[in-house]
């Protein structure tokens, strides 16, 4: 761990022991009716949510709505977060757009006590490897968190990308949301020891197992988000290479929930707060350009939901 920063090197230890013994939970934006942000039931919903011991907990990122939080409902979510952590699991906290408004959000998050940032991709535009290398190194030249890249969408790094940002010694890790084995393989043989991969893809269980052959076993689980019962039920079963009740799990649950998340664009988040509504977690609504599921998805999700409880003996209330 040389390569890296003492406190930066301290944390990446803090989530690679977190990774080896939960999912990594990623918590909705709780927002009112009329699409306010709602404190006081955010905390309520991340408190329940921690109770379940994930390995590590990443507010205000994708399922979080980032992209729709203005700087003071952001530093109010990473704060309750990190308040109802408490230091029993590492905080990372998402930052995003271009690299100025990244260092924008990642000091708000420095303030309000997070351990690490992820970087989002950046907005729009197609870019270098010399421009993606850049942009993590003036977001890391600008805050003291240590940084997780993320490649997904515009943003997909070389071998040689991912050795020029490992070299910055505030980056511990690498999300990946492209599902590009052959190159996530050629990734994970070109990072120095000691650096950080996890499994960023949507429902990221579908895909767990074939991450796990190319040496990325950990990964975020959105389910988590709504049914820890079922998240934690399926990370044992691939952790004790349990394939008969992974199968199961798979068969039964996940990829029906894919195939209604392939419906309509958007459904990755809109899904999963609707799910969480379904079992009285107070979220509230997405914000503006998601939109929630009609009545006949909206069934059909409870089916679903329903489905992968009873797979794992819980019921939909209480949670």
């Amino acid at each position: 761990m040389a390569r890296i920063s003492a406190e930066s090197g301290v944390v990446a230890q803090r989530m690679r022991d977190g990774m080896a013994g939960g999912v990594l939970s990623f918590p909705l934006t709780s927002f009112r009716d009329d699409g306010s942000f709602d404190l006081e039931s955010y905390r309520a919903y991340v408190t329940a949510q921690l109770a379940t011991a994930p390995g590590a907990v990443f507010p205000a990122c994708g399922t979080g709505e980032f992209f729709s939080l203005d700087e003071d409902e952001y530093r109010a979510v990473v704060a309750a977060t990190v308040e109802v952590a408490d230091g029993r699991m590492p905080v990372v906290a998402g930052i995003g757009y271009g690299w100025a408004q990244a260092i924008r959000f990642a000091r708000i998050a420095e303030e309000a006590g997070a351990d690490a940032a992820l970087v989002l991709p950046h907005y729009l535009v197609q870019a270098p490897q010399d421009g993606l290398v850049e942009q993590v190194r003036r977001i890391a030249a600008g805050t003291r968190l240590p940084l997780v890249a993320y490649q997904r969408g515009q943003v997909a790094f070389t071998p040689d990308g991912l050795r020029r940002i490992a070299d910055i010694p505030t980056v511990i890790g690498l999300k990946d949301g492209h599902s590009d084995l052959d190159r996530l393989q050629r990734l994970t043989l070109t990072a120095p020891d000691g650096f950080l991969f996890f499994n960023g893809a949507s429902t990221a269980e579908i895909q767990a197992r074939a991450y796990a052959t190319v040496g990325v076993p950990a990964y975020s689980s959105a389910v988590h988000a709504f049914a820890p019962e079922i998240a934690n039920a399926f990370f044992t079963a691939l952790r004790d290479g349990d394939d008969a009740r992974v199968n199961k799990l798979l068969r039964d649950f996940y990829v029906p929930l894919v195939e209604l998340r392939d419906r309509v664009p958007g459904y990755a988040v809109s899904l999963v707060k609707a799910a969480a509504r379904l079992r009285g977690l107070p979220v509230g609504p997405v914000r503006a350009p998601l939109t929630d599921p009609g009545p006949d998805d909206l069934a059909d999700l409870a089916k679903v939901l329903d489905d992968g409880l009873s797979l794992v003996g819980a019921a939909r209330r209480p949670v």
